[in-house]
């Protein structure tokens, strides 16, 4: 009895010192759990757009930068904060992360309207130069004042051009007069349109493919992963590269999750905003490149414009308007003369 006694004692001594260690270990889990940062991501875009796939590359190079010391949860397709509240949900701290637009920018910001106008950034490598040079380092302050958040890298999100339903001999924005194009129906969109020469015609994205069938609209405009997606390119017969709007997203984190992070944390966390923008970047460019010969394939006639002409006519009508009277004096010149 007293052996059996003993091997008892013995064996209730390993299994409550087991316990202990379990437990130890649950909770140095649970503690760890408990340091890493959130960062919870949200998009509108889907998973197969670089847009998405931009993120797990951020995700990645996070992690192996600073491993478990981060919580990076992607959330795509709206599914977390609908297109366009993600900038108040970042100032109020509700979400971490997030990539918004020079229009969500141009509301509180209104000298960041300038980056809607036509011809104001001429492409992809003068976009990267703008926003990582004195410029952006300025309006991205200005930002981070404003609205609460911190602009970490400039994304590419494409380059508008002009579809046509019929082949015309397009040098000049006096080319395009008469022209009925649908653009996106606000004012800041239709205005655009009238800059281009044509005649601006609102219409919703999914009446553009009959309005062009059946002549309602003699062209739009939109940026060529899109003529192929929405297959304008079986109802249209010419491609005008007139490279209008080149359009940028900021990858963007809340001041409040910025500012609680460690120096090292902080540059680690940009580093890898930049290397998913870069991934973005080089992937969308190649896409739009390979497009231009699907669409010669298609039958479509891909021409190029006097592209100076058109920046000339559209920035001498912006600097007409009103929406160059919020842009600060001599930064259209400073854009301009950005190389």
């Amino acid at each position: 009895m007293k052996t059996i006694s003993s091997t008892r004692r013995s064996l209730l001594a390993t299994g409550v010192a087991a316990l202990a260690t379990g437990a130890a270990l649950s909770l140095g889990t649970a503690a760890l759990a408990q340091t890493k940062v959130p960062m919870r991501i949200s998009t509108p875009a889907v998973p197969d757009d670089w847009h998405a796939k931009m993120w797990t590359v951020f995700k990645d190079a996070l992690d192996a930068s600073s491993p478990n010391q981060f919580d990076t949860q992607i959330n795509l397709n709206a599914s977390l904060f609908k297109q366009g509240t993600e900038p108040a949900a970042m100032a109020r701290g509700n979400l971490e992360l997030s990539a918004i637009s020079a229009f969500d920018m141009a509301k509180l910001v209104p000298e960041f309207s300038i980056f809607t106008a036509g011809y104001v950034v001429r492409d992809p490598a003068h976009q990267q130069k703008v926003f990582n040079g004195p410029i952006g380092e300025g309006l991205f302050k200005t930002v981070s004042e404003k609205m609460d958040v911190t602009i970490l890298a400039t994304a590419y999100l494409g380059t508008r051009q002009v579809n046509l339903r019929e082949v015309r001999n397009v040098r000049t924005p006096a080319d395009l007069k008469g022209v009925k194009l649908r653009m996106p129906g606000t004012k800041e969109w239709l205005f655009l349109g009238e800059a281009l020469g044509a005649t601006a015609t609102p219409l919703a994205f999914g009446e553009v493919y009959l309005g062009l069938k059946t002549g309602t609209i003699d062209g739009q405009d939109n940026p060529l992963p899109t003529v192929r997606a929405a297959k304008f390119y079986e109802v249209t017969k010419q491609l005008v590269l007139t490279n209008h709007l080149v359009d940028s997203i900021f990858i963007a984190i809340s001041n409040k999750t910025w500012n609680a992070l460690t120096p090292a944390q902080r540059q680690n966390v940009r580093a890898a905003a930049q290397a998913a923008a870069q991934y973005n970047n080089e992937n969308r460019i190649r896409e739009e490149g390979q497009i231009v010969d699907f669409f010669r394939q298609q039958g479509l006639q891909v021409t190029t414009p006097d592209v100076d002409a058109f920046r000339k006519a559209v920035q001498e009508t912006y600097a007409k308007s009103d929406y160059a009277q919020v842009w600060p004096a001599g930064l259209l010149d400073r854009i301009n003369a950005t190389r």
